[in-house]
């Protein structure tokens, strides 16, 4: 088992001896976890087959579904596509560093491994300075996923990362929560129109709007089987999920047909009567959207590790602003069936 070691970090001015510790354990093949704006990610350097192999045996990932490769800045990214359109070139002077990931045709330097053979790749600038100076001191890219365990629930802090991943990585950079909560926008820029394959922070409309142009929403995977579909990360059907049993509502009134087991929770996104649950329910609201998608993954993680039989989600409102928060609940949770009674 690996002796995983926590570095504490300042958010804006690092330790530059802490870079340099970490850049050697991953210029050696090995496993950094370090903070993005969106989530912690789990990161190795991305032109080295072997050292990526290890992000997928350290998750339990399936192979077939790719990874997001981390840059510095825009002349990384060019050297690593094939084709670097105008569409990339605004969407990245707009964005970058930012929560946004573009899809693109990849160049032999990215390995079959970091994209489950497919011939694109996912790319992104994050904006944290930590995450940044790091790929710099590096000087090469970073495969960096969720920092957590396959399919389990994001990480939005260093404790979210040991408590998952203890003993199957080399060292965390702790530099504090993440600021925006919810992983990256993953927009395909090699469709017509681009095709937005995981909604995130940065919405269709501020794409299209950039772009001049129509953005649609594209697919995902209903079964994990289904690898000839994953053109990035964040598209199978059962993801970002609670060890809990989770489960979701459509409105407040579905509520009264729950079942509760003595230790519940409640996930929910408006404010709720008190009388609409029994005495004692664990509850975390979040009105606002921007709250919510800041909070979401904590407020699982909160949930989940007070050993309750059920967590029940009502779903968010209408409104293009709730989309990203609305994708993750729908992966995480499973829609409530009432036992039939006899």
């Amino acid at each position: 088992m690996i002796k995983t070691r926590v570095l504490l970090v300042a958010p804006d001015e690092p330790d530059p001896d802490a870079l340099i510790e970490a850049a050697a354990v991953l210029l050696g093949g090995g496993l950094v976890a370090f903070a993005t704006e969106t989530v912690y990610g789990l990161g190795a350097v991305a032109t080295d087959a072997d050292a990526v192999r290890g992000i997928f045996e350290a998750k339990g990932r399936p192979s077939f579904n790719p990874l997001i490769v981390h840059v510095a800045d825009v002349a990384q990214a060019r050297s690593l596509t094939t084709e670097w359109s105008d569409r990339a070139e605004s969407l990245a002077g707009r964005y970058w560093p930012g929560p946004l990931t573009l899809v693109v045709r990849r160049t032999s330097a990215i390995p079959d491994v970091v994209t489950g053979g497919g011939e694109t790749v996912g790319l992104r600038v994050p904006a944290p300075t930590v995450a940044r100076r790091l790929i710099e001191r590096v000087g090469l890219p970073l495969a960096a996923p969720s920092a957590n365990r396959s399919n389990r629930i994001s990480p939005t802090t260093a404790e979210h990362v040991l408590g998952d991943l203890e003993g199957r990585v080399h060292l965390i950079l702790d530099s504090g929560p993440t600021t925006v909560g919810l992983e990256s926008t993953v927009l395909d820029l090699t469709t017509d129109p681009p095709a937005v394959l995981r909604p995130g922070p940065i919405g269709r409309d501020s794409l299209s709007a950039t772009l001049q142009g129509p953005v649609v929403a594209g697919g995902r995977a209903a079964r994990a089987d289904e690898a000839d579909l994953l053109t990035s990360p964040g598209q199978l059907s059962v993801h970002y999920a609670p060890r809990t049993r989770a489960v979701r509502v459509a409105t407040l009134a579905d509520l009264a047909e729950i079942d509760w087991p003595p230790a519940s929770g409640l996930l929910a996104f408006e404010s709720i009567p008190t009388d609409a649950t029994p005495t004692g329910v664990a509850r975390s609201i979040h009105p606002r959207a921007d709250s919510a998608s800041r909070e979401f993954y904590r407020a699982l993680h909160d949930l989940d590790a007070r050993r309750l039989d059920l967590i029940v989600a009502v779903e968010p409102p209408p409104g293009f602003e709730w989309e990203a928060v609305r994708d993750r609940l729908s992966r995480a949770t499973v829609p409530y069936q009432r036992k039939s009674r006899r």
